[in-house]
């Protein structure tokens, strides 16, 4: 009898356990998530930024053949 009370303890000990370990692990895994995403947000702007600026230099470029193409 006493085993089985004590396999039950332990057997009750490890879920709970084991459910702490599994909350950590979730925020864990939230916080790499939102850092990930705003990494990824991060070189978004960057990349549109320089899509931007390519393009300024682009239309500019443009201008500047479209003069020289009506003289």
């Amino acid at each position: 009898m006493s085993k089985s009370i004590a396999l039950s303890l332990v057997l009750a000990a490890s879920l709970g356990l084991a459910a702490c370990t599994s909350g950590a692990e979730n925020v864990a895994n939230a916080a790499a998530n939102s850092a990930e995403n705003a990494s990824n947000a991060a070189d978004n702007a960057m990349n549109a930024a320089m899509n931007a600026a390519d393009n300024a230099g682009n239309a500019a470029a443009n201008a500047t053949n479209n003069v020289a193409n009506a003289m």
